[in-house]
């Protein structure tokens, strides 16, 4: 079962200093660079979807071929995720947490000037695929890397609170796309747009993820990690291998975790804004607007959720987060036709209680001992990923092929699949406490 986190030689109740709130700081910074290049890219899934495939397709599959290329960057995940947690585990966290967001950068930076379907055809759409996966590999590095260093550099007592603020950070990358998107559909007409203003946040997210990768030199190694160093009591054999012969559990609780925050993100953060477009008429400028306001409660409900998790523990904290969730999700998607007019405020309580995924990346570090924690989390939330994060795109188009409430359905299952691991680890407390 789930090991139990020593803190960097310091008292697990410590308060945090002025180098965890640096730390904290610059890490989560860069991340929200990062994600922000990462995803970009479903917010102009419209505009792309018409530049990079032939006019004459029918919308319902130009939009699911567009969400097909946004999925391959999370299929993608698995493999740089497992390369770069090998040699974070080998060599260090901090060199692969610098290495992940300069492989997001370049991609990113190359999309803005990329030639559409009308000029060189074909190519077009395979160009754009093979950008997605390189951006899926570094992505896949990223996020567990930034759980992992943020959590051994903090005592052990407040672990909830910093990968939940870390993970706030990643979703004020969702933010920042989500605002250069309204910026960029107020300022630039619809035929600007699809000349050349859609290009303009791809250059943007380059430019910033190459100024994050400077930040990141101010960072140093984590102080468990370097004290495995010098101990020399890192992993004697490959990490993945110790991983899945001595962690299953952990891994298999760590996938389903994972699956509950892909679905709060990628359905209700991600895809909603098209959907919004799309299927309910909003214009692109309110649809964004309210998926900002989400994202900024989604931002404080991560905070929040990882202030509980450590005060009550992970199962109390996953069971009352997981019927808010489905009740307000189920309201928003229910309610948005029949009252436009509560588009904002629907949105932003569903945006609030997805911040309970804050609590799982606590859960997920602390299951697995350090010699093998980058690489257990990375395989695990990766793997996870690309299976339950790169289908739910696709899936939740299918659905709503056969039922308007499609993405409503989907959450919600995902909700009950989050209230049971939270009774799960509230009845069985010894394992509760552990993961506290």
């Amino acid at each position: 079962m789930p090991a139990e986190l020593s803190a960097a030689g310091a008292p697990a109740a410590r308060p945090l200093n002025r180098g965890d709130y640096k730390t904290l700081s610059l890490s989560a910074l860069g991340g929200a660079l990062e994600f922000y290049d990462f995803i970009i890219f479903v917010f102009f899934a419209a505009v792309v979807g018409k530049l990079f495939f032939p006019a004459e397709m029918p919308e319902w599959l130009r939009l699911l071929q567009t969400f097909g290329i946004f999925a391959a960057g999370y299929l993608a995940r698995p493999l740089g995720g497992i390369v770069m947690a090998h040699f974070g585990d080998l060599l260090g966290r901090k060199r692969m947490f610098t290495l992940s967001i300069f492989l997001m950068a370049v991609p990113t930076l190359i999309m803005g000037l990329l030639p559409t379907y009308a000029q060189i055809g074909i190519w077009a759409p395979l160009a754009l695929l093979a950008l997605r996966v390189l951006q899926g590999a570094a992505i896949g590095g990223e996020v567990p890397g930034a759980w992992v260093f943020v959590a051994e550099h903090m005592p052990a007592r407040r672990i909830g609170f910093a990968c939940s603020t870390l993970t706030a950070g990643l979703t004020t990358g969702i933010l920042l796309g989500s605002l250069t998107a309204s910026v960029i559909n107020r300022v630039f007409t619809p035929e600007e747009l699809a000349d050349y203003a859609w290009r303009i946040p791809f250059i943007i997210g380059g430019v910033f993820g190459l100024i994050s990768v400077y930040l990141r030199r101010y960072l140093h190694e984590t102080p468990v990690f370097a004290e495995l160093q010098e101990r020399q009591s890192l992993a004697a054999e490959l990490p993945l291998k110790a991983v899945v012969r001595e962690h299953r559990p952990a891994v298999l609780l760590s996938m389903l975790l994972t699956w509950v925050l892909s679905a709060g993100i990628v359905v209700v953060i991600l895809m909603t804004p098209t959907l919004l477009q799309t299927l309910y008429g909003f214009p692109a400028a309110q649809a964004l607007l309210a998926n900002g306001v989400a994202i900024v409660c989604l931002s404080i409900g991560c905070i929040l959720a990882g202030l509980a998790a450590d005060r009550f523990g992970p199962g109390r904290t996953f069971l009352v987060g997981g019927l808010a969730l489905l009740l307000s999700s189920w309201s928003f998607y229910t309610g948005i036709k029949s009252h436009p007019e509560l588009l904002v405020p629907l949105y932003a309580l569903a945006g609030l209680f997805v911040g309970t995924i804050g609590a799982i990346p606590m859960v997920m570090v602390k299951a697995f001992p350090v010699p093998v924690r980058f690489t257990g989390v990375s395989f695990s939330y990766n793997l996870a990923y690309a299976i339950f994060g790169g289908l739910t795109p696709i899936l939740v188009s299918l659905l709503l092929a056969w039922n308007p409430l499609g993405p409503a359905i989907y959450v919600a299952a995902l909700c009950l699949l989050l209230m049971l691991l939270g009774v799960w680890l509230w009845q069985r407390r010894g394992a509760a406490e552990a993961l506290a």
